[in-house]
């Protein structure tokens, strides 16, 4: 398995290293074929100021500023869940993601573990573009974001003083 995390971002510092282990246990628990677990993923991880994610969102999807997480996936399109190796990058940007934090009454890294499920749902083969898929993606993506917080200290995900906004 390759798993790259990168903060390329100095705004939010983060435990690297939590986050690979977030990502790490997410592209396990969501493999549908438990005996393929792991195996041969190649996956990016890169926190991004709102500048360089205005860029990918403007250059990659049309869209005008910054959002919260983008997802290339690099394999072939499959059902949900898609089984087998993940090959893909996600662009999560954790000022986008305290701003929506303060939003919904969390904190930003709690966003951030959000957009990593989020994104590694997409990996995964699932999708919101429609009310049905999105209920089932939301549904999926909820239930994990449970399970992280009881398993994980999400809020070391901060390095540094974390404020009561975020």
């Amino acid at each position: 398995m390759s798993l790259t995390v990168r903060s390329r971002q100095k705004t939010h510092l983060v435990d690297a290293w939590l986050l690979r282990r977030l990502a790490k246990w997410v592209l396990e628990i969501t493999e549908p074929d438990t005996a393929k677990r792991p195996s041969g993923h190649e996956l990016g991880v890169f926190l991004v100021g709102p500048e360089e994610m205005a860029r990918i969102n403007f250059s990659n999807l049309q869209h005008e500023g910054p959002t919260d997480v983008i997802t290339f996936d690099y394999c072939e399109p499959g059902d949900s869940p898609k089984p087998g190796p993940i090959l893909g990058d996600l662009f999560i940007c954790p000022i986008v993601a305290e701003e929506y934090a303060l939003e919904f009454d969390t904190t930003w890294p709690k966003e951030v573990v959000r957009y990593l499920i989020h994104g590694i749902l997409h990996l995964r083969g699932y999708d919101d573009l429609n009310a049905v898929n999105r209920k089932i993606m939301k549904r999926e993506e909820n239930r994990l974001m449970e399970e992280a917080e009881t398993r994980f200290p999400l809020s070391r995900l901060a390095k540094g003083p974390i404020t009561d906004a975020g």
